[in-house]
């Protein structure tokens, strides 16, 4: 792949909880425009990384920045307008039961958009969001009315709402059946190309990640511990790489 700028530096950084040592000098680079996946075992500091990135969650010690900026020197207005930048698709979905489609996609617009500006362009924006997920239909429908799959692809539309620069997927795929899997992974690889968006992929899914990964990174032991494509680290030799692939 042609180097790019990275949108995403972490350097050195160090979590831990008590005597639980999730993340060790760990480092690494996000390119523009890449789709990175992060694998590793469960508890292994994946989800407490990308939390790191956005700063839900303090580091002990390192530094890690996005779009260029120091998120550890940002205040509290600054590190909010970083956020709105940054796009997250929960495992959950995080979806508000209590909202229609369409109130939980103004939800983020009511933040960070101004009034007349969402006077002028929430409506048109809503429905791209849900134009690009296949769900226009959906817009006056509550989640309790959706299959998993739909309410995967509204929290995406959510997500897109803002035009992120950097997405961050939290197993995207996690209790999906293997073609819903396959259509939100492709969705994903949509959103890349028609938003040159960057995006760092916290998955189990080998099938998800064979076709979306441009990058991967196994997070062993807290650290970096290889990197590579898919293919060259499905052929590697070392039997800490292997298992995850048998």
């Amino acid at each position: 792949m042609e180097k790019r700028t990275p949108v995403v530096t972490v350097e050195n950084v160090n979590k831990s909880f008590g005597d639980n040592h999730v993340l060790r000098d760990f480092s690494m680079k996000v390119e523009a425009g890449e789709n990175l996946v992060i694998l590793g075992k469960s508890g292994s500091g994946k989800s407490v990384l990308i939390k790191c990135i956005i700063k839900l969650i303090e580091t002990d010690s390192g530094s890690i920045t996005v779009l260029g900026k120091d998120i550890d020197a940002l205040g509290e207005d600054e590190l909010n307008r970083l956020r709105a930048d940054i796009g997250f698709l929960f495992q959950s979905n995080a979806l508000y039961d209590s909202m229609t489609v369409k109130e939980n996609l103004l939800f983020p617009l009511r933040r960070h958009w101004s009034k007349e500006d969402r006077e002028k362009m929430a409506d048109a924006a809503i429905l791209e969001a849900l134009e690009d997920v296949g769900l226009a239909h959906t817009i006056n429908m509550m989640p309790a009315e959706l299959s998993g799959g739909m309410r995967k692809r509204i929290a995406l539309a959510r997500t897109l709402i803002l035009r992120p620069k950097v997405i961050l997927y939290d197993e995207p795929t996690t209790g999906l059946d293997p073609i819903t899997g396959r259509e939100i992974s492709q969705l994903m690889i949509d959103v890349q190309k028609k938003y040159n968006a960057t995006s760092i992929v916290i998955s189990h899914d080998l099938n998800c990640i064979k076709m979306i990964a441009n990058r991967m990174i196994m997070l062993i032991n807290g650290k970096n511990y290889a990197s590579g494509t898919f293919h060259e680290l499905e052929a590697a030799t070392d039997s800490k790489i292997k298992e995850f692939f048998e």
